[in-house]
């Protein structure tokens, strides 16, 4: 009797034993579900300042933003504009290189720089050829340049690496920090209008070129621009009027769209969307006016850059925008552009407000714009 007592002690004791390990011991799982949730604790998301900025600005000075006007070469009239509306950037034509001393164009570029809030995005074409403004004053600039053609003829892809780079390195030094180019379209057609713009080779070796290019420009704190999404092709001039293209979808994606896809790839800043009709992307509407055209470029290329309208001063847009009474600034907002290029700020602006408070335009793509183009100027370094 007496040792079955003693075992029954025992046995209960090492009962009491085993329970009072198991509360202090965790099981693999709970260890894991414990060091997951403070992990979770420990990592707090931090506020995107750009973003905070973003918010903090009025309906107005993030319209503003979004607006690239086109430099008349009166300085002084550009320079109201600039400060009047907050403008995101400034194209520059031949006429603001003319007949100014290299001091005086400096002089000039910083002063717009001045009166900006944000910093400006300063741009042009670049492009080489027939396409050039640096050479419109030889006291800005007294050296030749060759169109793409005769430097990829010349020494192929490192001559185009050699020539992109030395040419953002002189834009750079002058103020300027975005190039419209390049050029990412394939003509076969040697008459068509576009053709001695682009390198003229096919589209695999032109997505070479392109990714070649974008990457030799961004080096130099310049912006690179593909153009003219999705591919001009042989379609006539649309600085005049109206052109389109009657091409399948399926050659599109495996031939116009592999030189852009090759620049994205390569981290193209900013795309500029041409004025073409492509009646296999939308036979109603010019592609830089097209929401489809757009969401394409967002979603299935997968596009997270600047997009920019071609100059909607241009034939085939003013001649669409009268015809269907409309105002090309907010059809271009509604279609998914960032960038307004060439638009009105003064009768935009207040159009623009209107379809937000309408809701045809949400606050939402309007900040994501915006802050897009707030983060290329920090990319650049130009931010203030």
């Amino acid at each position: 009797m007496k040792k079955k007592y003693i075992y029954l002690t025992i046995l209960s004791c090492g009962l009491l034993l085993l329970s009072a390990c198991a509360k202090n011991v965790r099981t693999p799982q709970t260890e894991d579900k414990s060091s997951i949730k403070v992990k979770k604790n420990s990592q707090k998301t931090k506020p995107d300042k750009l973003m905070q900025r973003v918010k903090k600005m009025s309906l107005n000075e993030k319209i503003g933003q979004l607006y690239f006007v086109h430099s008349s070469g009166n300085f002084e009239q550009e320079r109201q504009a600039i400060k009047k509306y907050q403008l995101g950037g400034i194209t520059l034509f031949g006429p603001d290189f003319q007949k100014r001393t290299h001091q005086q164009f400096l002089d000039q570029i910083s002063q717009y720089q001045t009166v900006s809030k944000t910093g400006l995005l300063v741009a042009t074409d670049q492009e080489g050829g027939t396409v050039s403004r640096l050479n419109s004053n030889k006291e800005i600039s007294d050296r030749a340049y060759p169109s793409p053609r005769e430097v990829y003829q010349h020494g192929g892809l490192t001559a185009v690496e050699k020539e992109y780079s030395d040419v953002a390195a002189i834009l750079r030094k002058n103020g300027i920090n975005m190039n419209f180019a390049p050029v990412a379209d394939v003509a076969k057609n040697k008459s068509s209008f576009i053709y001695d713009r682009t390198v003229s080779q096919d589209y695999n070796e032109t997505a070479k070129y392109v990714a070649a290019s974008v990457k030799a420009i961004q080096n130099k704190k310049v912006a690179a621009t593909l153009k003219h999404f999705p591919g001009y092709g042989d379609a006539s001039d649309t600085h005049t009027g109206f052109a389109q293209i009657n091409k399948s979808f399926t050659a599109y994606k495996n031939e116009d769209l592999l030189p852009f896809q090759a620049g994205i790839k390569a981290g193209a800043d900013g795309i500029m969307v041409s004025h073409i009709v492509i009646n296999s992307f939308d036979p109603k509407i010019p592609a830089s006016l097209s929401p489809k055209i757009h969401n394409y470029l967002r979603k299935q290329m997968h596009y997270h850059g600047l997009i920019i309208t071609d100059d909607l001063q241009m034939g085939a847009i003013t001649q669409f925008a009268e015809k269907y009474h409309t105002n090309a600034d907010v059809l271009a907002l509604k279609a998914g552009n960032d960038v307004i290029l060439g638009g009105n700020p003064q009768t935009g602006i207040p159009l623009i407000e209107q379809a937000v408070k309408k809701k045809q335009i949400s606050k939402k793509q309007i900040d994501q714009s915006v802050y897009r183009i707030l983060k290329l100027k920090e990319k650049l370094g130009i931010l203030k």
